[in-house]
């Protein structure tokens, strides 16, 4: 069974959610702001955080901040359609997607199975019964996936699950070029929705953790017109 914390001010939107989570079997916990979320995840073993951006006392973003300095797990954003640069934000610090107010709770739902299933396969969760051991050397960088860890240069790198399924997609095919919509697709396992400018915000946030210099970047190359590719000569 997973756990998902819910964070959300409006206690109606709360309840509901807490309602269809249920329904699919998924335990849940609650908080009303940053500050209570943080103080479940160090209590509760929590898979998945629904934390939504405008909140009292500590508003989601600057919850998100703090919890990944500590915390590998999937968090998806809820925010209103007035809040299209805090969702920006919230994916440059560490959110792998987000929901829009008012949204359909069935959507809500499969994107938490989609974050689930990665974080299952390509994040902190071995899936039951299979353990990847593989590891990816492309000389100065070098992915593990048993241990799910990053390495550049012999420093390990703190990678959110999205950041990593992709990077290991992309260390997997060296000097493979692939679309946004084709990361997309591999990555999030269902059709692409609005993959140009999603993809572009993780790619961005996985150089400033792998380069020396993000501005000019070694491994992660972009293509242009057709995509991103890593580079496999491993930069040597």
């Amino acid at each position: 069974m997973f756990n998902i914390l819910i964070c959300d001010d409006e206690k109606d939107i709360v309840s509901a959610l807490k309602i269809y989570l249920s329904a699919e079997g998924y335990q849940s916990f609650e908080a009303y702001n940053g500050k209570e979320a943080l103080a479940v995840l160090e209590r509760e073993e929590i898979h998945l955080v629904l934390l939504d951006i405008m909140m009292p006392e500590m508003d989601g973003i600057s919850a998100l901040s703090v919890l990944r300095e500590k915390y590998n797990l999937p968090v998806i954003l809820i925010s209103a359609k007035s809040e299209d640069q805090d969702k920006i934000l919230g994916l440059n610090i560490g959110a792998d997607d987000y929901v829009t107010k008012p949204f359909n709770p069935v959507e809500v739902l499969a994107r938490i199975r989609s974050q689930l299933r990665r974080y299952t396969k390509l994040g902190s969760l071995p899936e039951k019964g299979k353990e990847e051991t593989g590891v990816i050397d492309l000389g100065e960088l070098v992915l593990d996936d048993g241990c799910k860890k990053v390495s550049v240069l012999g420093e390990e790198v703190f990678l959110t699950p999205t950041e990593f399924a992709i990077l290991r997609l992309l260390m997997k095919y060296p000097g493979k070029v692939f679309s946004p919509r084709t990361i997309y697709e591999m990555v999030w396992r269902e059709e692409p929705l609005g993959a140009e400018n999603t993809i572009a915000v993780h790619i961005r946030h996985i150089r400033e953790k792998i380069e020396i210099d993000p501005a000019e970047p070694r491994y992660l190359k972009v293509v242009w017109g057709q995509g991103y590719a890593l580079n496999g000569g491993g930069a040597r």
